[in-house]
Protein backbone atom coordinates (compact mmCIF):
# COMPACT_ATOMS: atom_id res chain seq x y z
CA UNK A 1 0.00 0.00 0.00
CA UNK A 2 1.21 3.49 -0.77
CA UNK A 3 2.43 5.59 2.14
CA UNK A 4 0.09 8.27 3.37
CA UNK A 5 1.13 11.82 2.80
CA UNK A 6 0.52 14.22 5.59
CA UNK A 7 -2.32 16.59 4.86
CA UNK A 8 -4.03 18.99 7.15
CA UNK A 9 -7.03 16.77 7.80
CA UNK A 10 -5.69 13.32 6.86
CA UNK A 11 -8.31 12.79 4.09
CA UNK A 12 -5.78 11.29 1.67
CA UNK A 13 -4.71 8.58 4.12
CA UNK A 14 -8.33 7.66 4.93
CA UNK A 15 -9.18 7.60 1.23
CA UNK A 16 -6.34 5.21 0.47
CA UNK A 17 -7.36 3.04 3.42
CA UNK A 18 -10.95 2.95 2.15
CA UNK A 19 -9.76 2.06 -1.36
CA UNK A 20 -7.58 -0.73 0.03
CA UNK A 21 -10.54 -2.08 2.07
CA UNK A 22 -12.79 -2.10 -0.98
CA UNK A 23 -10.21 -3.86 -3.13
CA UNK A 24 -9.39 -6.37 -0.40
CA UNK A 25 -13.04 -7.32 0.21
CA UNK A 26 -13.80 -7.90 -3.46
CA UNK A 27 -16.25 -5.04 -3.89
CA UNK A 28 -14.10 -3.55 -6.62
CA UNK A 29 -13.07 -6.21 -9.12
CA UNK A 30 -10.01 -4.39 -10.42
CA UNK A 31 -7.78 -7.37 -9.62
CA UNK A 32 -9.55 -9.85 -11.89
CA UNK A 33 -10.41 -9.31 -15.50
CA UNK A 34 -12.85 -11.72 -17.10
CA UNK A 35 -11.19 -13.26 -20.10
CA UNK A 36 -13.96 -15.47 -21.36
CA UNK A 37 -16.48 -18.14 -20.68
CA UNK A 38 -15.58 -21.75 -21.37
CA UNK A 39 -18.24 -24.44 -21.52
CA UNK A 40 -19.00 -27.82 -22.97
CA UNK A 41 -22.78 -27.91 -23.32
CA UNK A 42 -22.99 -31.67 -22.75
CA UNK A 43 -20.75 -32.35 -19.79
CA UNK A 44 -19.42 -29.37 -17.94
CA UNK A 45 -20.84 -26.31 -16.23
CA UNK A 46 -19.91 -22.76 -17.15
CA UNK A 47 -16.46 -21.77 -15.93
CA UNK A 48 -15.15 -18.22 -15.80
CA UNK A 49 -11.46 -17.77 -16.61
CA UNK A 50 -9.66 -14.89 -14.91
CA UNK A 51 -6.44 -13.12 -15.67
CA UNK A 52 -4.88 -12.60 -12.27
CA UNK A 53 -2.97 -9.49 -11.36
CA UNK A 54 -0.65 -10.44 -8.51
CA UNK A 55 -2.51 -12.11 -5.65
CA UNK A 56 -5.61 -9.93 -5.96
CA UNK A 57 -8.13 -12.77 -6.54
CA UNK A 58 -10.61 -12.25 -3.70
CA UNK A 59 -11.23 -15.27 -1.48
CA UNK A 60 -15.03 -14.80 -1.53
CA UNK A 61 -15.04 -14.94 -5.31
CA UNK A 62 -12.94 -18.09 -5.35
CA UNK A 63 -15.14 -19.77 -2.73
CA UNK A 64 -18.30 -18.69 -4.56
CA UNK A 65 -16.93 -20.11 -7.82
CA UNK A 66 -16.26 -23.46 -6.11
CA UNK A 67 -19.67 -23.57 -4.44
CA UNK A 68 -21.54 -22.68 -7.62
CA UNK A 69 -19.72 -25.55 -9.30
CA UNK A 70 -21.18 -27.87 -6.64
CA UNK A 71 -24.65 -26.34 -7.09
CA UNK A 72 -24.37 -27.06 -10.82
CA UNK A 73 -23.29 -30.67 -10.22
CA UNK A 74 -26.27 -31.33 -7.94
CA UNK A 75 -28.59 -29.69 -10.50
CA UNK A 76 -27.22 -31.90 -13.30
CA UNK A 77 -27.65 -34.95 -11.07
CA UNK A 78 -31.28 -34.01 -10.34
CA UNK A 79 -31.94 -33.42 -14.04
CA UNK A 80 -30.77 -36.97 -14.86
CA UNK A 81 -34.07 -38.19 -13.40
CA UNK A 82 -36.08 -36.10 -15.88
CA UNK A 83 -36.95 -37.69 -19.21
CA UNK A 84 -36.80 -35.74 -22.47
CA UNK A 85 -40.59 -35.64 -22.73
CA UNK A 86 -40.83 -34.07 -19.24
CA UNK A 87 -38.30 -31.28 -19.78
CA UNK A 88 -40.99 -28.69 -20.52
CA UNK A 89 -43.33 -29.63 -17.66
CA UNK A 90 -42.95 -27.13 -14.84
CA UNK A 91 -44.28 -29.56 -12.22
CA UNK A 92 -41.36 -31.88 -12.99
CA UNK A 93 -38.51 -29.40 -13.42
CA UNK A 94 -39.46 -26.82 -10.79
CA UNK A 95 -37.68 -28.66 -7.97
CA UNK A 96 -34.24 -28.94 -9.66
CA UNK A 97 -34.49 -25.48 -11.22
CA UNK A 98 -35.55 -23.85 -7.95
CA UNK A 99 -32.74 -25.70 -6.17
CA UNK A 100 -30.15 -24.28 -8.59
CA UNK A 101 -31.47 -20.75 -8.20
CA UNK A 102 -31.69 -21.00 -4.40
CA UNK A 103 -28.24 -22.57 -4.11
CA UNK A 104 -26.62 -19.83 -6.19
CA UNK A 105 -28.42 -17.12 -4.23
CA UNK A 106 -27.81 -18.64 -0.78
CA UNK A 107 -24.08 -19.01 -1.34
CA UNK A 108 -23.87 -15.45 -2.61
CA UNK A 109 -25.67 -14.26 0.54
CA UNK A 110 -23.47 -16.32 2.86
CA UNK A 111 -20.29 -14.99 1.27
CA UNK A 112 -21.63 -11.41 1.04
CA UNK A 113 -21.17 -11.62 -2.71
CA UNK A 114 -23.71 -9.70 -4.78
CA UNK A 115 -26.65 -11.53 -6.33
CA UNK A 116 -27.55 -11.64 -9.16
CA UNK A 117 -24.02 -11.78 -10.48
CA UNK A 118 -22.35 -12.72 -13.76
CA UNK A 119 -21.40 -16.24 -12.71
CA UNK A 120 -24.90 -17.07 -11.43
CA UNK A 121 -26.39 -15.73 -14.66
CA UNK A 122 -24.05 -17.94 -16.67
CA UNK A 123 -25.24 -21.03 -14.78
CA UNK A 124 -28.89 -20.08 -15.33
CA UNK A 125 -28.26 -19.42 -19.03
CA UNK A 126 -26.38 -22.70 -19.33
CA UNK A 127 -29.32 -24.58 -17.76
CA UNK A 128 -31.71 -23.01 -20.26
CA UNK A 129 -29.40 -23.72 -23.16
CA UNK A 130 -28.78 -27.31 -22.13
CA UNK A 131 -32.24 -28.40 -20.96
CA UNK A 132 -34.99 -25.92 -21.81
CA UNK A 133 -34.21 -24.35 -25.18
CA UNK A 134 -37.11 -26.17 -26.89
CA UNK A 135 -39.70 -25.14 -24.30
CA UNK A 136 -40.72 -21.73 -25.58
CA UNK A 137 -44.34 -20.65 -25.28
CA UNK A 138 -44.28 -19.49 -28.92
CA UNK A 139 -44.41 -23.10 -30.13
CA UNK A 140 -47.97 -23.61 -28.89
CA UNK A 141 -50.49 -24.20 -31.64
CA UNK A 142 -53.91 -22.62 -31.18
CA UNK A 143 -57.00 -24.24 -32.67
CA UNK A 144 -60.39 -22.73 -33.44
CA UNK A 145 -63.16 -23.87 -31.12
CA UNK A 146 -65.77 -26.28 -32.49
CA UNK A 147 -68.44 -24.66 -34.66
CA UNK A 148 -71.25 -25.01 -32.11
CA UNK A 149 -69.17 -23.25 -29.43
CA UNK A 150 -68.11 -20.56 -31.89
CA UNK A 151 -71.74 -19.98 -32.95
CA UNK A 152 -72.84 -19.63 -29.31
CA UNK A 153 -70.04 -17.15 -28.62
CA UNK A 154 -71.16 -15.01 -31.57
CA UNK A 155 -74.94 -15.17 -31.04
CA UNK A 156 -75.03 -14.66 -27.24
CA UNK A 157 -73.86 -11.00 -27.27
CA UNK A 158 -76.03 -10.21 -30.30
CA UNK A 159 -79.15 -11.47 -28.50
CA UNK A 160 -78.18 -9.89 -25.19
CA UNK A 161 -77.92 -6.33 -26.55
CA UNK A 162 -81.62 -5.95 -27.64
CA UNK A 163 -82.73 -7.51 -24.32
CA UNK A 164 -80.70 -4.97 -22.32
CA UNK A 165 -81.94 -2.04 -24.44
CA UNK A 166 -85.56 -3.18 -23.89
CA UNK A 167 -84.98 -3.49 -20.15
CA UNK A 168 -83.51 0.05 -19.91
CA UNK A 169 -86.39 1.56 -21.89
CA UNK A 170 -89.02 -0.30 -19.84
CA UNK A 171 -87.45 0.82 -16.54
CA UNK A 172 -87.14 4.46 -17.69
CA UNK A 173 -90.82 4.75 -18.80
CA UNK A 174 -91.80 5.23 -15.19
CA UNK A 175 -91.55 8.99 -14.57
CA UNK A 176 -90.60 8.56 -10.93
CA UNK A 177 -87.03 8.77 -9.79
CA UNK A 178 -85.72 5.46 -8.59
CA UNK A 179 -84.04 5.36 -5.13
Amino acid sequence: MAPCTQTGSGHLCRGLLLLWALLGRGLCHAGAKAEGFIQDARTSPPVTMYQLVGDAFPRAEETYTNMTQRCWEVFVDLMRNVTASQLCEWKVISRPYSFLQACLEDWADQLHYGYPNALAEQYIFQSHYRYFQNCSVGNQVYFDPPEDVLLAMIIAPICLIPFLVTLVIWRSKDGKAQP
